[in-house]
């Protein structure tokens, strides 16, 4: 029977938690430069949550397959296409949803696609934060079923190399830039530019880039497998000091091959670069010996541990109600009693109303202090929703 490790709920709750943070905060003009992401190449601690959740991924795998391998391949299909399907469709279904916006102080239906009043195309988005998972969950599984631990291993590094020549090769003048990636143009032919991320800009003007499209997903599918991989090892070497000393000096082999593969191949959360994987896998594996030495083999449980481990029992229902409770109560307004520049009258949704009239004025000398208590305050609140369903033993299991 397979060893339980704490830590690694705690790892995956503490992840999750930082997911929360950094998508709420009370205000995207005020906010403190760590927990924004890098406007491009190199990374904050920001730029560490999404692929460390997917290492997180790729360690509960590691439990699993072994059941997956007994059943059977018809079991294997029909598990993960059930959970990628699941997946997959919620990330859609919250870019979507309410599935009506205020136009004109009427509800109208939001479009799969139309033409924006700038004449530029516009509809729902197609991929995600939760489509990645899905997608990156899906492949790696596969690989890992069929070709095993070393085969996995060997796959992944093909993957790493393979993505470096495809971004190279796709325009060699300028492979890694905003406007030169290779992946952009590819992600406009399968998905249409009215289904991409329009928050990358270029001359103050909104363009069609999608960080979680296609073309980036090749380093996702990679995160996922080196995370089996590590998981892989902690349960098979026990909770040991060898098995820790093991993830450091992995950790550490991780981190230098990312770093030296930077010269070369620049770390880029945006564009998923194979060098990002190696050097984030690296830290999340240090991180978590530092977790698994602490944790369990020094027993050094607190609140904190407790307080993160509430979250990694539930961790995609509650990221999910995270993104969803700001879109459905945004259908609510309330008047802010003012007009904005052109004359219109401005209204408050109910998230939108606490952070202006709670957490604004408490900070108003310093607005960042604001907006991250307000971050803080939309944890707290999720927490307590977390904490009553584990009192309750309710898990839902995406």
């Amino acid at each position: 029977m397979k060893e339980r490790f704490y830590s690694l709920d705690v790892f995956r709750g503490a992840t999750v938690c930082l997911m929360i943070m950094v998508n709420n905060p009370g205000s995207w003009e005020h906010i403190y430069a760590p927990l924004d992401h890098s406007p491009w190449h190199g990374g904050t601690p920001t730029d560490l949550v999404f692929p460390f959740f997917l290492f997180a991924v790729g360690n509960a795998l590691a439990f699993v397959m072994p059941r997956l391998e007994v059943a059977g391949p018809s079991i294997f299909w029909k598990k993960i296409i059930k959970r990628t399907t699941l997946i997959f469709l919620i990330g859609l279904f919250l870019n979507w949803m309410p599935f009506v916006q205020w136009d004109n102080n009427y509800l109208a239906f939001k479009r799969w696609s139309y033409i924006n009043a700038e004449g530029h195309p516009a509809g729902v988005r197609i991929l995600g934060v939760l489509q990645r998972i899905a997608l990156a969950y899906f492949f790696a599984s596969i690989i890992i079923y069929f070709l095993k631990i070393r085969g996995a291993f060997f796959v992944a590094c093909v993957i790493l190399l393979g993505y470096w020549f495809l971004c190279v090769a796709g325009n060699p003048a300028d492979p890694f830039s905003l406007t030169g990636w290779f992946g952009t143009n590819v992600d406009k032919s399968i998905l249409g530019e009215a289904h991409m991320y329009h928050g990358e800009s270029l001359n103050g003007h909104p363009i069609a880039f999608d960080p979680e499209g296609f073309m980036s997903l090749f380093g996702a599918i990679v995160q996922v497998i080196f995370g089996y991989l590590i998981g892989d090892y902690i349960i098979k070497k026990g909770k040991t000091p060898e098995m820790v000393n093991g993830l450091f000096v992995a950790g550490a082999i991780f981190l230098f091959a990312g770093y030296a593969w930077d010269m070369v191949f620049p770390i880029n959360k945006k564009i998923w670069t194979s060098s990002y994987v190696v050097y984030t896998t690296g830290l999340a594996t240090v991180i978590l010996a530092v977790m698994i030495y602490l944790i369990e083999l020094k027993n050094k449980k607190g609140w904190l541990t407790r307080f993160f481990d509430v979250f990694g029992k539930n961790p995609l229902f509650i990221f999910i109600l995270s993104g969803f409770l700001p879109r459905a109560l945004g259908l609510i307004k309330i008047p802010a009693n003012e007009t904005d520049a052109t004359g219109k009258p401005v209204y408050f949704t109910p998230f939108s109303w606490f952070y202006e009239h709670v957490c604004k004025p408490i900070f108003s000398s310093n607005l960042k202090n604001g907006s991250l208590l307000y971050a803080l305050c939309m944890i707290t609140f999720l927490w307590l929703i977390a904490r009553w369903m584990d009192k309750k033993k309710i898990y839902i299991k995406v």
